[in-house]
């Protein structure tokens, strides 16, 4: 592990329970999980599943890929205020969403619908940020990931320093 921390780089120890961002692999790896995941905009739960994906990738805090069954999809409407394309997954699909009350949230949600072979479980699949959105890991919810360009979940289950803070960029 040491010999791939950046320069000045301290891993936090992981307590009983928890994972080190440190131990997780580049290039990323997909793993399935049952945990429950529910997400929120506003009152509206947009999001509620127990068969969901997480991407481990090092110095990240995990991104939740949930599948589209469990998504409520009268929610969702395609976005065209991004787009990007992700070196591991591919080109991603934005998606706002919106409320009861006829509020919308821009490129609330991504999916990647034509993975890469490496991704291909989560084709479809439906990510949120706890940034703007009410993200819930088996009834904790999620801080949001510092710096406003990754959207990994973090709990009392992973430890860091997770990549998004200040002088982290070249990680």
């Amino acid at each position: 592990m040491a010999s791939r921390l950046p320069y000045g780089v301290t891993p936090e120890q992981p307590g009983e329970g928890q994972e080190s961002v440190w131990d997780y692999p580049r290039p990323p790896a997909l793993e399935a999980s049952t945990k429950h995941l529910v997400v929120r905009f506003g009152d509206v739960i947009v999001a509620d599943s127990h068969a969901a994906h997480r991407v481990l990738e090092t110095s990240h805090p995990p991104t939740w890929y949930i599948p589209r069954a469990d998504v409520d999809e009268s929610r969702l409407r395609r976005s065209s205020a991004r787009s990007t394309m992700c070196e591991w997954k591919g080109s991603a699909t934005y998606w706002d969403i919106v409320g009861d009350d006829g509020a919308v949230l821009e490129a609330g949600g991504w999916s990647y619908e034509n993975p890469t072979p490496s991704f291909a479980p989560i084709a479809g699949a439906l990510s949120f940020s706890p940034v703007s959105l009410t993200c819930e890991l088996d009834g904790e919810v999620a801080r949001p990931q510092e710096g406003g360009f990754y959207a990994g979940w973090i709990t009392r289950d992973v430890v860091g320093p997770f990549k998004g803070i200040a002088g982290s960029w070249g990680w």
